[in-house]
């Protein structure tokens, strides 16, 4: 079975664990997607937007993983910007169960994280 190429946004500050757990989902057999990269902090000569972009481009979706800060993390809003410049699918998802965070701004729908939202809109 074919996987879907998905890069991982995600507040690098506050919400690591969430990429983890995204990772975690990807390597289960019945996993319609893999993580071909994610966000990075920083890279070896400085420029990570540029970085960024290369690793957006080779993807077919962008996740978004949204926890409480993530509607106003710059590196997030960034990348949504790659994304949407680079017409690249992007979906957010809610990395917090019983959370009520504010979406990132046109960075699509909000789903909450389920296995079953997960396989559906990262096929």
């Amino acid at each position: 079975m074919r996987k879907t190429p998905v890069y991982v946004s995600f507040d690098y500050d506050h919400d690591k664990v969430l990429k983890e757990f995204v990772i975690g989902q990807s390597k289960l057999e019945d996993s319609p997607f893999e993580v071909i990269d994610h966000s990075i902090k920083e890279t070896v000569n400085g420029d990570w937007v540029s970085e960024a972009e290369k690793r957006i481009k080779r993807s077919e979706v962008v996740l978004v993983l949204v926890g409480s800060d993530s509607h106003r993390a710059q590196g997030v809003l960034k990348e949504v910007a790659l994304a949407r410049k680079n017409e690249k699918k992007i979906v957010q998802v809610i990395g917090y169960k019983d959370a009520d965070p504010k979406a990132v701004p046109n960075a699509g729908r909000l789903y909450r994280w389920s296995w079953d939202n997960m396989k559906s809109i990262l096929k």
